[in-house]
């Protein structure tokens, strides 16, 4: 049940470790290199240490290829050996980025890039060097360990999986129990998203090296769900309020009857309030809120990354949470800030800093992060984890 997933590990192991490398690039407009995510051996996609993305597919019949990255597609050029290069996009934000190839109207994965799942399939992913990168770089410190746990779920009558983060000395030091984190995924994503594209062992690790975390276990599971759109409005105007009333019910019931119990039975976990956290990206946000506040006598840390705030009436309108809530952490990216600022909204609950600040004026322990230059992106997530986690189970 506890066995290691050697592929996820050697995704992670072998593109970290060419990082420092990344870190020597300059602002030469003409330095491409592979990126770290690439498949063994391949030298496209490239990137440039601005962020520019570009690549190259074998297509010979094809009449237009182009790439797609950030919402925009970029033309490629066809040699004359059936080969299309090309496709240099505009510098893209610093982290990881989905994106796919178009073949005359079909989107595609690009054979050169390793695979990742968001956006509801398997797809292509890019690296763009961040200046920070050091926090999720692969180093010569000890490492815990990716687990892949394969269960039961009495809920949903069905066998599940999630991954689980052990610390470095979880396998040495037998007698040692550890406070446990339920960190969730966004939209579109699976229970792979943050091992792979959120790099959480290696942030663990630098974290628990440089005495900056205490070490715990993080547990990764799919919070995906399905639902029937809302309903509209009389004579055809704008959908209901989103999202609807029990929407992460049932992942909620998931997570405490079989997922908690679980890991409780097969780790040396602390199995109690005091020791248990839960945080999510997005959508993962959006559970958090609603489970968290549902259930202050289950966790005492909450982390909300890019998925809406807590708001006094959410506290108010929740027996205990004041009282038993140890800390509540919420991030942006500060391009979705501004994204908030100029209509196009990301996440619910209003302002989340006013409604941060309010929380901690009324004595709840609160942090705000935002993360520069960066919108609702993995790296906005990463750099949300990296601030979380040193936070959480102080005693």
């Amino acid at each position: 049940m506890r066995g290691n997933l050697i592929a996820l590990v050697l995704m992670l192991t072998f593109p970290g470790s060419l990082c420092p490398a990344q870190a020597d690039q300059t602002a030469d407009a003409n330095d491409w290199r592979p990126s770290t995510l690439n498949q063994p051996g391949r030298q496209y996609p490239q990137v440039t240490s601005d962020g520019r993305v570009r690549t190259s597919i074998s297509a010979p019949q094809a009449q237009k290829v182009e790439l797609d990255i950030g919402a925009v597609r970029y033309p490629l050029t066809k040699g004359e050996d059936g080969v299309w290069t090309g496709g240099e996009s505009k510098p893209q934000d610093e982290g990881f980025h989905y994106y796919q190839i178009w073949i005359d109207g079909a989107a595609v994965p690009d054979p050169g890039s390793l695979f990742f799942y968001g956006a509801g399939r398997w797809g292509s992913g890019v690296e763009c060097p961040a200046k920070d990168q050091d926090f999720y770089a692969l180093k010569n410190v000890p490492h815990g360990q990716i687990r892949e746990n394969l269960y039961c779920s009495k809920v949903n009558n069905s066998m599940r999986r999630c991954f689980v983060y052990t610390p470095p000395d979880y396998d040495k030091d037998t007698a040692t129990r550890y406070p446990v984190l339920y960190l969730q995924h966004g939209g579109g994503e699976d229970e792979t998203g943050w091992p792979n594209q959120g790099r959480t062992n290696l942030i663990m690790d630098n974290l628990i090296a440089e005495g900056k975390a205490r070490p715990f276990i993080i547990v990764m599971d799919n919070g995906t769900w399905t639902t029937a759109p809302p309903p509209r409005r009389a004579g055809g105007g704008q959908r209901a309020v989103w999202p609807p009333e029990g929407w992460a019910d049932n992942f909620k019931k998931t997570l405490l009857e079989d997922i908690i119990p679980m890991i409780d039975a097969n780790y040396r976990t602390l199995a109690d309030q005091p020791h248990r956290a839960m945080a999510g990206l997005s959508m993962g946000g959006m559970q958090t809120r609603v489970i968290t506040l549902a259930n202050p006598d289950t966790f005492s840390h909450v982390g909300i990354f890019s998925g809406g705030s807590i708001s006094p009436d959410d506290v108010n309108n929740a027996p205990g949470f004041k009282e038993k809530i140890k800390l509540v952490f919420v991030s942006y990216g500060s391009r979705e800030l501004e994204n908030r600022r100029t209509g196009g909204s990301r996440g619910f609950g209003g302002d989340p800093k006013a409604n941060t600040d309010a929380l901690k004026e009324a004595g709840i322990n609160t942090h705000f992060y935002v993360s520069p230059l960066t919108a609702h992106e993995w790296q906005s997530w990463r750099r949300s984890l990296h601030e979380f986690a040193p936070l959480l189970f102080r005693d």
